[in-house]
């Protein structure tokens, strides 16, 4: 796996550079010889903001980009954090590899780099897909984003969904983590 570690507004020692392709090398033994990972710390400059330690990492593999953020007071424990994460993902998306594959396909999987193991330790849960287990159905008003921002307020969801009065199409209206709102149109 090619690793690249890069710093923004964070003096990039030779110790923080070294943990983290440690730390996170030790996820090539799941991934294919051919994928990149990008490594990017920095600093957040806003004092009030406890968690300004931050590590975002971006793996690109031969199918899905697969993506961790996580923050800290500590760059060492944003790392650990974040590593933990990806680790998560990628046993996850080498079990559904694994799970879709048969027969043949397996020698496929180990000659691109993947280890297929029996892994009996590991819960039904962790490795079973995500299903569908509730089905709702609602009325789509016609109305404004504005008002279906001040919707999403009121019934407490992350999400809202709502027609466009403006375009006449499907949108969905979200919070976004910096507490601002986003905008999801629909185009047919």
């Amino acid at each position: 796996m090619n690793l690249t570690v890069k710093g923004r507004n964070l003096a990039l020692t030779d110790a923080i550079g070294a943990y983290a392709e440690e730390k996170l090398g030790k996820l090539s033994k799941y991934l294919a010889n051919g994928s990149r990972c990008e490594v990017e710390l920095w600093t957040e400059k806003n004092p009030s903001i406890a968690d300004n330690q931050v590590v975002e990492v971006t793996i690109f593999t031969k199918g899905p980009i697969i993506r961790a953020r996580e923050a800290s007071p500590d760059i060492y424990a944003s790392i650990d954090l974040v590593f933990a994460k990806l680790e998560r993902q990628v046993k996850k998306y080498r079990g559904k590899l694994v799970s879709r594959s048969q027969g043949a396909h397996k020698e496929v999987l180990v000659s691109e780099g993947f280890n297929i193991l029996e892994e009996s330790e590991e819960s039904e849960a962790e490795t079973s897909t995500p299903r569908i287990v509730k089905t709702k159905q609602f009325m789509v008003k016609p109305m404004a984003p504005e008002e279906a921002a001040l919707q999403l307020e009121l019934v407490g969801h992350d999400f809202f969904v709502f027609t466009n009065s403006e375009t006449n199409e499907t949108a969905v209206v979200y919070r976004r983590r910096d507490g601002n709102y986003g905008l999801i149109e629909a185009q047919t």
